[in-house]
């Protein structure tokens, strides 16, 4: 008995050290940033819920909330950078695709760059179909959908979509930053979801 004893508690304390990183961390999620580890500030929305009302302002520092958007189904791609390849050629492509949906479906790109660069970048890129905003000013977003890179106060990569009753119906973090989405994965979610309503 003491021999099983013994054999329970160190099974106990090995199942501790299997999953303590999470726990230690205070369930922070991490991501990878090429082959560096990031922690992610808040925690991921969760889906069939009413995703969180945020606040981020437009290339005049105008605020923009979710609420505005109301009725309408709401895809969100979010990006670290439009200053890197992989954040630009994810904001075309959605910029490409949006066409392609009726009038209510909205898209937007948000990172944390100032309003300025994305400015620039929308120009530079003829990206003017999607609606690109910033993050840069209250960081409301990415802590409420547990994008907030820690120590970097940029976003991690991530697709939501919300519907128009107001609930997130898919989400991607991706587990790399450095990667692309599943794109296919978010636009056939994005049909699916119009076609409910």
């Amino acid at each position: 008995m003491q021999k099983y004893v013994s054999f329970l508690a160190a099974s106990c304390i090995y199942g501790l050290v299997l999953i303590s990183p999470n726990v230690l961390a205070s369930e922070k999620t991490q991501v990878l940033m090429g082959e560096k580890t990031v922690t992610l500030e808040g925690k991921l929305p969760k889906l069939s819920q009413m995703a969180p009302g945020f606040k981020v302002v437009d290339d005049h520092f105008a605020p923009v909330m979710l609420s505005d958007f109301k009725g309408k189904t709401v895809l969100i791609s979010a990006v670290p950078s439009l200053d890197t390849g992989v954040c630009a050629l994810q904001t075309k492509r959605f910029n490409s695709e949006v066409g392609h949906f009726s009038d209510d479906v909205v898209m937007l790109t948000i990172s944390a760059d100032l309003p300025f660069a994305q400015k620039r970048f929308c120009k530079v890129e003829n990206v003017d179909k999607i609606k690109v905003l910033s993050d840069s000013v209250w960081r409301d977003f990415g802590e409420k959908y547990g994008l907030l890179i820690q120590d970097y106060g940029l976003l991690a990569r991530a697709i939501f979509i919300i519907d128009a009753e107001g609930k997130l119906q898919y989400q991607e973090l991706v587990p790399n930053i450095t990667e692309h989405p599943n794109y296919d994965a978010a636009l056939e979610a994005l049909k699916n979801i119009q076609a409910q309503q």
